[in-house]
């Protein structure tokens, strides 16, 4: 019973905390300057993760000052708010989602790239776009594996984004991303699907019962493809997405409260 009021409790934080965002969005968001509105952005998201309970803990340096490229591995419905919350980016992510009620909204405003599945045409569409924009220095953020796995296997990583990077000269920066168990340092798979295609309305209850959970965010050396195509070079950086989603040590510091 004290799980399910807790759950209560934070979904209806989370909802009033998305009404807030969208607020902000109608309100004044648009005439704020790039570095301003980045900085709402991560402030929005770290209050979302910790309206759910959770804990942030980022471990490496993003790149913050150049174009970059994060390529992450996908997990959850809570990925894009917790890389938010690390560092601002721009997503790449699947069309669905601009049509979401009240998400979808959010994610059109902070300049997220929808991108169509399942299309030739709309896959070179998208790099095109993707390499517009780094080359007019944003940072983007994609999740190769093109679907949200389980949290315990990292499927294949798809190339196609990467050719952006490659013909925007930029370096990629893979992102390791897990949850665990602030008490004993362990791995939590309470955000992540316990199924194939199952419902998020699941794991969204699930994760709110949960007490004690943390994301964890790490990052990686930057690289860039140094004569690799995408499909190689996708490959490699599958291998280093991995190593990154291991405990670096034994426990997780309990200094990862959102503050």
């Amino acid at each position: 019973m004290a799980g399910t009021w807790r759950a209560t409790r934070r979904l209806v934080r989370m909802l009033w905390h998305i009404v807030q965002g969208i607020r902000l969005v109608r309100n004044g968001f648009n005439h704020l300057d790039a570095h301003a509105q980045q900085r709402e952005v991560e402030h929005w998201a770290q209050g979302f993760l910790r309206k759910a309970g959770i804990a942030l803990q980022v471990e490496g340096l993003p790149i913050a000052a150049n174009p970059v490229l994060w390529v992450a591995n996908h997990q959850s419905w809570l990925d894009i708010p917790t890389l938010h919350a690390a560092r601002y980016c721009r997503f790449v992510s699947k069309a669905e989602i601009a049509k979401w009620p009240l998400v979808g909204h959010l994610a059109r405003s902070v300049g997220t790239l929808f991108i169509q599945r399942g299309s030739r045409r709309e896959t070179q569409r998208i790099v095109q776009t993707m390499t517009e924009a780094l080359q007019q220095g944003d940072s983007l953020a994609v999740f190769p594996e093109g679907t949200v796995g389980n949290g315990r296997d990292l499927l294949p990583f798809y190339g196609n984004t990467l050719q952006a990077a490659i013909d925007a000269d930029v370096p990629i920066q893979p992102v390791g991303m897990t949850f665990v168990d602030a008490r004993t340092g362990q791995a939590s798979y309470a955000p992540c699907e316990a199924w194939q295609d199952e419902p998020i309305v699941h794991s969204l209850w699930r994760t709110l019962k949960t007490d004690h959970l943390v994301a964890v965010v790490r990052y990686g050396t930057p690289e860039k493809a140094n004569g690799r195509d995408r499909r190689a070079w996708a490959s490699d950086l599958r291998a280093c997405v991995e190593a990154l989603r291991q405990p670096a040590t034994e426990t997780v510091e309990p200094v990862a409260k959102l503050r």
